[in-house]
């Protein structure tokens, strides 16, 4: 992923970790008052803990114009070396493709984005031309509605043996690959999919959401999504570790210790797999 898989991968060995906070804020759950008042506090208690952040776009937008200026002082208070992904689900045709992207990676500066590939290369596009930013594809989501459609079965017009739809928008992710900078989303909490992903796409950086609060096994996630180095493994939690603690006063030591406990889970992992990159 050119720059951003390069910053990706420095974060990972500097804090030793494959562990992505999402920054969701509900208001409701908030032990503080102030969406950029409890991100900040987050940050600060995890930032040596994490190879990256990602806000969900919905949050802030649903907070109106003051979720938005919570979301832009957030990003703001992000250290520079780890790698932001702005998790947003974008997917639309022609000038509005462009829009979205332009939105994603000028305005808001994110390194990496999420973007449906429902509609095919020309929604797609727009993003893969920022050759030093991330495109996470949405391939194997992690909620339980994902059978729905994900698990058809189908053959391409082109020929070839009948495969799950996930595994075609994974395959067709290959061919867009060109510069490098296209990953998936796959969800923690269908390991044995992830499992047939890393198969199709050895290198390719994967974003693994569903651990934590959607019951995603976190052992398996790492053995399954990282890749031969044992790293490509984006493994986010945001509600375990946001809402650790209800106390105004200790929620942000109670989400370092949560998150310290998460990675030293993973670390451990990459250890009975002997990934080269950790420290020992």
């Amino acid at each position: 992923m050119a720059g951003f898989l390069e910053k990706l991968e420095r974060a990972c060995r500097t804090n030793q970790s494959l562990l992505c906070v999402g920054l969701d804020p509900v208001p409701e759950r908030m032990p503080v008052p102030g969406i950029y008042e409890f991100n900040r506090q987050i940050i600060d208690a995890t930032h040596d803990l994490v190879c990256a952040y990602k806000p969900n776009l919905a949050f802030y937008e649903a907070q109106g114009l003051e979720g938005l200026r919570a979301l832009e002082k957030t990003l703001a208070a992000i250290p520079s070396h780890i790698p932001v992904i702005g998790d947003a689900k974008r997917g639309d045709i022609g000038p509005t493709a462009v829009a979205y992207a332009k939105a994603m990676y000028e305005v808001w500066g994110f390194d990496a984005a999420t973007v449906n590939p429902y509609l095919g290369r020309d929604a797609v596009e727009p993003f893969l031309a920022y050759r030093d930013r991330g495109v996470f594809l949405v391939c194997r989501t992690s909620n339980p509605g994902a059978r729905e459609f994900q698990d058809l079965i189908s053959s391409p017009p082109f020929g070839g043996d009948p495969r799950p739809l996930y595994e075609w928008v994974a395959l067709k992710a290959m061919t867009w690959n060109e510069a490098g900078n296209v990953g998936l989303v796959a969800g923690a909490t269908y390991p044995d999919e992830l499992t047939a992903l890393r198969e199709l796409c050895p290198d390719m950086p994967f974003l693994i959401p569903g651990l934590g609060a959607q019951g995603g096994d976190l052992e398996r996630s790492v053995r399954n999504g990282a890749d031969g180095r044992g790293l490509g493994a984006v493994l986010n939690v945001s509600r375990q570790v946001l809402y650790a603690s209800a106390d105004p006063g200790k929620f942000a030591a109670a989400a370092r210790a949560v998150a310290q406990d998460i990675r030293g889970q993973m670390v451990q992992v990459l250890r009975e797999m002997e990934a080269p990159w950790l420290s020992s």
